[in-house]
């Protein structure tokens, strides 16, 4: 695990840590374990935080109490039923909260096809006292979220229409069949994100590495909607070598 000093970001708030593709779970883990007792942890699905929660899970048979936690997800797709194995509600039931021991009453997945159910969450949110980490990855593309390019630094959740390449990189889920994936997905927006105490960002690949090196060291711009991170004033980058390539 290396803090990279070389790669200097565009913010100073922003501290980027290189480690082996094995080890991205368990650097980021010693962040969100500093809030496992009680705290509110904003969760990201996909495989780029795997890792994390696997970490999160070994730690708790060691002792880490993490059944306090109070879980809010990033988004969902539109027209997924709850139930439906491909859906984030499914994901974070069975890879976070279960094997973490969180009661159902402590998991808030976004739901619904409206801005009234937008509205909702953020209401939940902010009832919640507010994120006190905030897990995150970026898209090829550099969304963040469901937020694809485009998206400004004021949205908040919302629902989103989906852009082609993030459906062909989610095909995978849906047995290749890209007429199978969703196009539509109710999505905390980047404000909504923002709004976090703290944010981790984990990133492993070459594939993302144009992505995060222009969310790093690019303009901030709603061309590459993980560039507005460079506005929190405390983010963690944990990324393997192969996706901070592009940045040396």
């Amino acid at each position: 695990m290396t803090l990279r000093p070389d790669l200097v970001p565009v913010s100073p708030s922003t501290r980027v840590v290189t480690c082996a593709a094995d080890e991205i779970g368990e650097v980021a883990a010693d962040i969100v374990a500093t809030i496992a007792s009680d705290g509110v942890l904003g969760v990201a699905t996909g495989s780029s935080p795997l890792a994390l929660y696997a970490a999160l899970v070994r730690r708790r048979a060691e002792g880490l109490r993490t059944e306090g936690l109070r879980l809010f997800a990033l988004d969902e797709y539109v027209g997924l039923s709850t139930d439906d194995p491909r859906s984030y509600a499914a994901y974070v039931r069975s890879v976070i909260a279960e094997p973490l021991g969180i009661p159902a009453e402590n998991v808030r997945v976004p739901r619904g096809s409206t801005d009234a159910d937008g509205a909702a969450y953020e209401r939940a949110i902010a009832e919640a006292g507010g994120v006190d980490v905030q897990v995150v990855g970026i898209g090829r593309n550099g969304h963040i979220g469901f937020n694809e390019p485009g998206s400004d630094a004021e949205t908040r959740t919302r629902v989103v229409e989906l852009d082609e390449s993030t459906r062909r990189a989610n095909a995978e889920h849906f047995d290749g069949d890209l007429t199978q994936v969703p196009t539509h997905a109710l999505t905390q927006g980047v404000a909504t994100i923002l709004s976090a105490r703290r944010i981790v960002l984990v990133a492993a690949g070459s594939a993302k590495a144009a992505a995060l090196r222009s969310a790093l060291t690019g303009p901030v711009t709603a061309d590459n909607p993980a560039s507005f991170l460079q506005r929190h004033p405390d983010v963690t980058v944990v990324a393997d070598p192969d996706a901070l390539r592009e940045n040396r």
